[in-house]
């Protein structure tokens, strides 16, 4: 990577010109960003290990079974990131049609006899030896990719100065289609998250205030009608009624957040220390590797270790802020603001429900939870933050 170099544009010059070696990729990587979120992966491998290490019916009498896998998925994450750096966001983009088409290939799949259902969406494939895929988490990056490409088209090439109507249209029905499908799977928070991808694009694309407007409106008569409609699944509708009401069902659909109230309750300041927390030892936390690992911080780790978890999120959410701001291209801003909106609604939906401020809508805490498909996604998002940054336009 250290002899790898890139281009920047001159404007002046009107030409492409070679960045120095002192000015190689490695040298303009955002360390900040990169190291924070290599932070949150190496906590959440720590917090894995100590959620899974006694569940002998989930690790195969193996207590290093789930910590290997979330070493091994990391691993696999920084490959993707420093191959996304490689090929860069402009070489990305001229293949997002064909990106675009895959991932609504395999979200089709997931409709067929190869989706599997887990935890009542049936968002997965199988693919065997134990591996299963969730091609939602690589759809919040090709809706990001393709909205960039068509609002940034003519912006990006002195025909506009902001996408106009007819532009913003072709974008949103480019997002509609996934977003329609994996809602039919059903998977609810993956739909929320996507949504609120679309919000921010949207809002860092210049595009007129009535089309946000009218989005939020066309929302919430969404939302009513699906709930008047009979359209969510009973699971869907017991896990909003349980976030309205917690003592309405606390030994059943109400029991996940209770038990993660409690958890993240008894850890204090400084919490009960790693591997000796009675909730999680005691295994009463369902899914705590996955959606409910931030209650292992809690308990363990205390306000102190859950605290460091926000900082280091916050600090990931900054800087990919500063690398959206810094750009000159459009197409560049708005594959920024997209992840952003990912990251931080995603993370602040994980957390809040572990808190019960939010409704238990089984999405992972980026970089933290176990998961292949969105450790994977979560790293590629990074490796198309560091090449904005790397691969900016600068004046000579």
């Amino acid at each position: 990577m250290a002899g790898f170099s890139v281009s920047r544009y001159a404007p002046e010059r009107g030409a492409w010109s070679k960045l120095t070696a002192r000015d190689s990729v490695v040298r303009r990587l955002d360390w900040p960003l990169l190291l924070s979120a290599l932070a949150l992966s190496a906590i959440g491998s720590a917090l894995v290990l100590s959620a899974t290490r006694g569940r002998t019916s989930l690790t195969h009498g193996d207590q290093y079974y789930f910590l290997l896998r979330h070493v091994m998925n990391t691993g696999i994450g920084l490959a993707l990131m420093i191959g996304t750096i490689w090929l860069g966001h402009r070489t990305l983009r001229g293949a997002i049609p064909i990106l675009y088409g895959l991932s609504v290939l395999l979200i089709l799949a997931v409709l067929s006899p190869l989706g599997q259902t887990v935890n009542g969406a049936h968002a997965w494939i199988v693919i065997g030896g134990g591996f299963s895929l969730q091609p939602s988490e690589f759809t919040k990056i090709t809706i990001i990719l393709g909205m960039a490409m068509i609002l940034a088209s003519r912006v990006d090439a002195g025909d506009q100065t902001h996408p106009d109507h007819r532009t913003v249209a072709k974008s949103l029905g480019l997002a509609a289609i996934p977003i329609m499908i994996v809602m039919l799977m059903p998977d609810l928070g993956s739909v929320m998250v996507m949504a609120i991808i679309v919000l921010g694009v949207l809002l860092a694309s210049g595009a007129s205030n009535r089309w946000v407007l009218g989005l939020l409106s066309a929302g919430a008569v969404g939302a009513v009608a699906v709930w008047q409609l009979g359209l969510l699944d009973e699971y869907q509708i017991a896990r909003f009624a349980a976030f309205a009401n917690p003592a309405l069902d606390p030994a059943g659909v109400g029991y996940n957040t209770n038990q993660a109230r409690i958890a993240i309750g008894s850890g204090g300041l400084t919490g009960t220390g790693l591997f000796h927390g009675s909730q999680t030892t005691g295994q009463f936390v369902p899914e705590q590797q996955t959606d409910f690992v931030f209650t292992v911080a809690g308990e363990e780790l205390g306000f102190v270790g859950a605290g460091l978890i926000l900082v280091l999120l916050g600090i990931v959410l900054w800087r990919a802020c500063r690398i959206a701001r810094e750009t000159t291209e459009l197409y560049g801003t708005i594959v920024a603001a997209g992840i952003i909106a990912w990251f931080a609604f995603q993370a602040f939906e994980n957390i809040g429900m572990t808190l019960g401020i939010m409704p238990v809508a089984g999405l992972p805490l980026p970089f933290v939870s176990y998961g292949g498909s969105s450790m994977f996604a979560v790293w590629v998002a990074i490796g198309l933050l560091q090449s904005i940054r790397v691969q900016r336009p600068m004046t000579a």
